[in-house]
């Protein structure tokens, strides 16, 4: 019998038990994909991420993250956040940057320690953006539940990945975000035909809200029936909204998801030509070891 310690970190988040809970498997190097993928369903969370050694040249530590249905994904967003959080918490990464080795890439992380706590930025590098081949009325059926749900007329749909394709949906209001109540097969098989991974349902914030956006995830490829915050989405989000709004150089985006989960998560997000930048903080809620 061997132990690996874990964590469970609450990303998005600067209390326990809000945001989106991620468990991170350090010490991992002896771990079989299969283990890892039985760990993650065991976890039954969103993702579980696991720690080790890299094998690209410069990168410090290699991360894979796996989903409660044991399916690997490559995305960069709070699978690799809380796991960066979890190792500059424990010493084992320190400010003021690091490279991580995540889906075959090397990328960089900005780590920052203030008085707030530990902050993690991770760079997504570029954001593929594509016009998504969808038929608009089997994407109204597969997101429509008890209520009709009203898509932004104005919008066009679009597939956009920082490491995993997903596609954007933009809704007329928060309250038809609210109302999605999602068929898994037939969503399922919309997202196929986009090439797409998961469903990126969104509107645009009123004047006087917090944030540019409100969202919520949904992935029946890869067993999530509805995620709390997702970072591979809002990078792509917000290049997407960057590039709708022609904005020149820098512009920052926050994102509320999770709202209808109870456990808000703010997101935000850098956009600059090189690309994305996704950046947040963390709570601990739990400490212990596997069994194995």
């Amino acid at each position: 019998m061997t132990t690996h310690p874990f964590a469970l970190v609450d990303v998005f988040s600067d209390r326990p038990l809000a945001g989106n809970p991620l468990a991170v498997v350090t010490d991992a190097d002896d771990l079989t994909e299969d283990q890892m993928a039985a760990i993650a369903v065991e976890f039954n969370l969103s993702e579980t991420t696991f720690v080790s050694r890299p094998t690209l040249p410069g990168a410090d530590f290699r991360l894979r993250s796996f989903t409660p249905g044991g399916e690997e994904v490559a995305g960069a967003g709070h699978n690799a956040l809380g796991a960066w959080w979890w190792l500059a918490t424990t010493g084992a990464a320190a400010p003021p940057a690091a490279t991580q080795e995540l889906g075959g890439r090397a990328l960089p992380v900005l780590i920052e320690a203030g008085d707030g706590g530990i902050t993690i930025g991770l760079r997504q590098g570029p954001v593929d953006l594509a016009p998504a081949p969808v038929d608009e009325e089997d994407l109204r059926e597969a997101l429509t539940g008890r209520d009709p749900v009203r898509r932004d007329p104005g919008a066009a749909l679009v597939t956009g990945s920082v490491g995993s394709p997903h596609l954007l949906v933009a809704l007329a209001s928060a309250s038809d975000v609210d109302v999605v109540i999602p068929d898994t097969a037939a969503l399922a098989a919309v997202l196929a035909s986009a090439g797409a991974q998961g469903c990126y349902v969104y509107s645009l914030a009123t004047e006087g809200q917090p944030y540019d956006a409100y969202c919520r995830f949904f992935n029946p490829t890869v067993g999530i029936a509805e995620d709390p915050a997702t970072g591979s989405a809002a990078g792509p989000l917000a290049a997407h909204l960057h590039r709708l709004g022609a904005i020149d150089g820098t512009a920052r985006f926050r994102f509320l998801q999770g709202q209808r989960l109870g456990r808000p998560s703010f997101l935000d997000v850098t956009v600059e030509p090189e690309g994305t930048t996704l950046t947040g903080r963390c709570a601990l809620s739990a400490t212990g070891e596997l069994q194995l």
